[in-house]
């Protein structure tokens, strides 16, 4: 079985300015309240820690290895839950350059015997967390700006 969620937000600043946000891990504890908890280097074959709280749903802190890095481009990493097959998130960040900044596409493939039964989940408190991160991604790149 496979679902899959994909959100966007626009945010007005170039992908070299958004980038720093994405890939500041440590710093998400201060901003997004969907991935609560961020450790480890955001580099290719390299294994995270993150905690997850969904609105409305059940936080959970899982260890993915990321699985591509393309400096102002893409960020990507897949988890498991418990064993792979069971339930797998291939979970991507992408930054793609538009004539007034940036279109920040945030994208996770599900996988596995358990997506059926939590299907519910992921198109309600997940998807949830997935807007709720995008907008405040983008509240966080607009105050680093400098007024114009």
């Amino acid at each position: 079985m496979r679902h899959d969620i994909r959100t966007e937000i626009d945010i007005e600043a170039p992908p070299e300015e958004v980038w720093p946000h994405l890939i500041g891990l440590a710093a998400y504890a201060d901003w997004n309240p969907f991935i609560t908890r961020a450790e480890g280097v955001p580099e290719e074959g390299q294994t995270l820690s993150l905690r997850m709280e969904p609105p409305g749903g059940r936080a959970m802190t899982f260890s993915p290895r990321v699985t591509a890095v393309s400096t102002s481009a893409h960020f990507e990493w897949l988890g498991h839950l418990v064993v792979p097959g069971l339930f797998d998130g291939r979970h991507r960040f992408e930054l793609i350059a538009t004539d007034t900044g940036t279109r920040f596409v945030q994208s996770e493939s599900f996988r596995g015997l358990l997506v059926r039964p939590l299907r519910r989940m992921l198109d309600g408190p997940t998807r949830a967390g997935f807007d709720a991160m995008n907008a405040a991604l983008r509240r966080r790149v607009r105050e680093a700006q400098p007024a114009a």
